[in-house]
């Protein structure tokens, strides 16, 4: 073997005459020698190096970074060194099969991003057909005088077959190629894709609003939000990336054309003037060879462009291509009844064949009695199904008892018949249902605790696009959506300036409008914030939930929640359960820290509050205040900026002498008796100061003194219920402060 053949070796090694007497003694043993002669030196001397086997070249090229870093040198080369006729039949057979694989991968892939290394195979592939064109255009022009097979039998076997002995057909069916390549599929495929990267390009910043809103709302958590920014950034890159790599396809027919043209021109001058052969015979063999070269070519190349079409078009259809053109294509039973009638009456047209219309329109009319039978059954068979639970319900309602008619729901959501897609829709999605259990999550993990499940019935009495919210049987709120609209809202709080149905947001009583689907990314890229009436529905479960929290914390969700305490906390539980305080105590307390927006998460913490503040006190209000400062790291990280300083207004000591003066009665028996006109001064304060504070961009905290922080407290809730307001024992030492203001 040739020594350049492979030039690889390791240093180090045993000398080369070493390695041949081993290779000579097992080959003198019958055993199969597979070493490679790789030395190389100079002066005679034996240089330090060894064979490497084929083995060890296998494991090599086993690597994938070096196998494609090999492939890549490997096409450079085929551009420099002329290649014998055997191995360009050998890498015009790679290149064919190539292009089948890329075919039948984007025929089958779910969804354009599962191929998101396209333009990269694209790119090789056409460096591998240009590479190998300029093999062969060596071998015709240099040995094309030697008979058709002078470059290979490859490019023989295809001119033959195409041109049937008449060059001229070679070169006709050569161009409808072409144009059918160029003009055609290449063309449409890259304006699909210039198209594409544009519109994805402009859509980003909506997208990525709706993902943080998504986030804010709760709907999703920090992980998920992260997956979904990569996803749009990875079909951002990849649709961009297609626009540029189907230039990659359009140049690479038009290289065909030229060399086609070059290889025709120069063979017969070639042949004619320095070979000797008449102009017909040159014309014949040359045409033949190029033609043949030409199809071995842009064969692979109508592949790869029809695959790069497919993938382009690919953006709106889910699932592999088959079935879902079959899904779409027979969905309408009508219109393959109509094609039938058609390819039925063209049959009975006079001088036209009858047998192969006759045979299309009644296969056609199979498909379409076929397809009409299977939706109808899809029909019943969903019918049946959504009227088996209500049969069911029908069937226990009768001997349900009397006692079950008490039993009330905690949360529940009465919907108009117009929402009802909202929670079964036709294609089988339940967004709804969804968002609750991710909101449900994500309060558990927020708040400390699960909330009960949410139940969703309809409501006939109710409008077609109204929702009711109850708490404990009680109405919380109400809201009208539009489930196949979207609401747009101006984030400044202003009316957005896009047509739709102008209404009030029913959570924060913003103006908004909803807007049809079509008008979606044009209120995105004006900076509107763009929200599905799934999402209005569950933001404000969300406010009305964190509103009215410790309604929801039972007596038997504080027993599950201290079983659920790790062991080490167990013997606390013992000590001051029920000798000091009982579970009721502790559900109060809870209650208390929830009304306040205080997660109760951390339990551990709490119950060691409790048992320190029942040694003085068995008053709820009393033991919370003590709890509350146990829980200082906690309410000061809750309400740090983003900056991460505790923005805070202080109450002047004008005030806190005026909250003071005015308690009455002893220990726990206080209570407020303060002037309404005081009163009504205290609130304008309160009010004007935060708001000044919250143009600033600040969402500070009230800080009052421990002894009068609950009556304040109870005070400000009545008109700012958002508002948090802590005593100074609640301030951790660590935080970091900074006063916006005081009262």
């Amino acid at each position: 073997m040739d020594a350049s053949a492979v030039p690889l070796f390791r240093s180090g090694g045993p000398s080369a005459a070493a390695q041949t007497f081993g290779a000579r003694e097992r080959h003198s043993r019958g055993e199969a020698s597979t070493m490679v002669d790789v030395t190389a030196g100079s002066g005679g001397a034996a240089p330090a190096s060894r064979f490497l086997t084929l083995g060890e070249i296998g494991n090599i090229l086993k690597r994938g970074d070096l196998a494609l870093a090999f492939g890549i040198l490997t096409i450079l080369v085929v551009l420099i060194l002329p290649l014998p006729s055997i191995v360009l039949d050998l890498f015009l057979a790679i290149s064919i099969t190539l292009s089948i694989l890329i075919l039948m991968t984007s025929l089958f892939i779910q969804a354009p991003l599962e191929f998101s290394s396209f333009p990269t195979i694209l790119l090789i592939s056409t460096m591998l057909r240009l590479s190998l064109n300029l093999a062969s255009t060596r071998l015709i022009l240099s040995r094309g005088h030697e008979g058709t097979d002078a470059a290979g039998h490859v490019i023989e076997a295809f001119g033959n077959f195409v041109m049937g002995g008449n060059f001229v057909i070679g070169i006709i069916v050569f161009a409808i190629l072409v144009i059918v390549n160029f003009v055609v599929i290449t063309k449409g495929s890259g304006r699909i894709a210039e198209v594409a990267a544009r519109f994805h390009l402009d859509a980003m910043p909506g997208k990525q609003m709706a993902i943080d809103a998504d986030l804010s709302a709760g709907l999703i958590d920090e992980k998920v939000a992260k997956e979904r920014r990569k996803a749009l950034e990875d079909e951002s890159g990849f649709f961009g990336a297609m626009d540029g790599a189907s230039k990659f396809v359009r140049g690479d027919a038009v290289a065909g054309l030229l060399v086609v043209f070059i290889n025709i021109i120069g063979g017969i001058i070639i042949g004619v003037a320095q070979q000797g052969l008449s102009f017909g015979e040159a014309a014949r063999t040359y045409t033949l060879l190029t033609v043949g070269d030409g199809l071995v070519t842009q064969v692979p190349a109508l592949i790869v462009s029809t695959a790069a079409g497919l993938l382009v078009s690919k953006a709106g259809v889910s699932g592999a291509a088959d079935k879902a053109l079959m899904r779409q294509l027979s969905g309408y039973p009508q219109a393959l009844g109509m094609s039938a009638g058609v390819m039925l009456v063209l049959a009975m047209l006079p001088g036209i064949p009858m047998l192969p219309f006759l045979m299309l329109g009644g296969g056609a009319a199979a498909l379409a009695f076929s397809a009409r039978k299977k939706k109808r059954a899809a029909t019943a068979a969903a019918a049946d199904a959504a009227a088996a639970p209500a049969a069911a319900a029908a069937a226990n309602a009768v001997d349900e008892p009397i006692s079950t008619a008490l039993k009330i729901d905690d949360l529940k959501i009465e919907l108009g018949y117009a929402l009802l897609p909202l929670v079964n829709a036709p294609d089988g999605t339940d967004r709804l249902t969804e968002q609750i259990k991710a909101l449900r999550r994500s309060l558990a993990i927020e708040m400390g605790f699960v909330m009960p499940s949410v139940r969703i019935l309809d409501n006939v009495q109710l409008e077609a696009n109204t929702y009711i919210i109850k708490i404990k049987e009680v109405d919380a709120g109400t809201g009208r959506i539009w489930p196949n609209q979207f609401m747009v809202m101006d984030p400044g709080g202003s009316q957005v300036d896009v047509p739709g149905i102008h209404t009030i947001e029913p959570t924060f009583g913003l103006p908004a409008t909803w807007v049809d689907a079509s008008l979606k990314e044009e209120a995105s890229l004006k900076g509107y914030t763009v929200v599905d009436a799934a999402t209005v529905l569950s933001t404000h479960l969300t406010e009305l939930l964190k509103n009215n929290v410790s309604d929801l914390l039972s007596y038997g969700e504080v027993q599950k929640l201290l079983k659920d305490l790790p062991k080490e906390q167990g013997e606390l539980i013992k000590d001051i359960v029920p000798a000091q305080v009982t579970i009721s105590g502790i559900q109060r307390v809870l209650q208390l820290l929830l009304a306040e927006r205080i997660s109760i998460r951390d339990l551990s913490t709490i119950l060691e509050g409790i048992a320190d503040a029942v040694a003085f006190s068995r008053n709820p209000a009393t033991v919370v205040e003590h709890v509350r400062a146990r829980l200082a790291r906690q309410i000061c990280a809750q309400n740090t900026s983003a900056s991460g300083y505790l923005p805070l207004i202080a109450l002047s000591a004008k005030w806190e002498q005026a909250f003071a003066e005015s308690l009455i009665g002893q220990g726990e028996e206080r209570s407020l008796a303060m002037q309404p006109s005081k009163l009504s001064e205290f609130m304008t304060v309160v009010r004007e100061r935060f708001e000044q504070a919250a143009r600033e961009g600040e969402a500070p905290v009230l800080v009052t003194s421990a002894a009068i922080r609950p009556f304040v407290r109870s005070l400000v809730e009545r008109f700012r219920s958002q508002t948090t307001v802590l005593s100074q024992a609640e301030i951790h030492p660590r935080a970091r402060l900074k006063t916006v203001g005081s009262v």
